[in-house]
């Protein structure tokens, strides 16, 4: 499979693209009474993509009532309250500023007992299942090369797990945290094959810093070293 590839002149210009593109799945979607399944992803490259997706709601009377999201990760351990949870994130960058009705929020929760975690990652599949999968996956890309937080040597099959986070991960979100110690060492997080699920996947990835890791991704050989290679056999990214 080839990879559709789009070079933008900013972020703002390519998540207006896209955002359009939800736009119209949505409305298409309500006209006939059927929800839109987004997947969704925290992190620096979705934000404007959030805020365009607020301003059509505010200015072109966009309705996310008839949406149902589910969000890629979650750290573990971490309290929903957290302002360094993902919770907060979407909270913050999206869910607070459309009309988004809360029990179609879907997001990994950090907060259970660690034998609980299977069970909760199993439900959280069927879910997303029962709703016929997901209609757009929203990613970002990590140095390591993981989508979501499927690190290096996640299997092609992998599904909603709980897993350790590499060290590289762990000292970019440093930043976030106020120093490396303070970084959950584990996340929750949807699998290589939970992605896959999704009918398109828009990948994003902005400025130089993250040039070599898109480039081994979308042009060297498929690995789980790593993981973002996989895309290479979605038939629509």
């Amino acid at each position: 499979m080839s990879i559709e590839k789009n070079v933008f002149d900013n972020k703002i210009v390519a998540c207006a693209t896209v955002a359009k593109q939800i736009k119209e799945l949505i409305e298409a979607n309500d006209k006939v009474s059927k929800k839109t399944v987004l997947g969704l992803a925290t992190g620096s490259s979705p934000i404007e993509l959030y805020k365009e997706l607020i301003r059509l709601h505010k200015e072109e009377n966009l309705s996310f009532k008839n949406v149902v999201s589910f969000n890629l990760d979650e750290y573990y351990p971490m309290e929903t309250s957290s302002d360094k949870s993902y919770h907060y994130f979407m909270n913050h960058h999206l869910f607070a500023h459309i009309d988004i009705v809360k029990e179609n929020i879907n997001i990994p929760t950090g907060t259970l007992p660690e034998n609980e975690v299977a069970q909760f990652c199993s439900d959280y599949e069927k879910k997303i299942d029962d709703l016929g999968g997901i209609d757009i996956q929203i990613l970002g890309i990590g140095r390591t090369g993981h989508i979501g937080f499927n690190e290096p040597g996640s299997s092609f099959d992998s599904l909603t797990r709980i897993i350790e986070l590499n060290n590289i991960t762990i000292q970019d979100a440093a930043s976030d945290f106020g120093t490396e110690a303070l970084v959950p060492k584990k996340a929750v997080t949807m699998g290589v094959a939970s992605v896959f699920k999704a009918k398109k996947i828009v990948l994003f990835a902005w400025g130089e810093k993250k040039a070599q890791i898109v480039k081994e991704s979308l042009t060297n050989e498929i690995t789980d070293q790593v993981p973002a290679t996989y895309l290479q056999k979605h038939n629509n990214v």
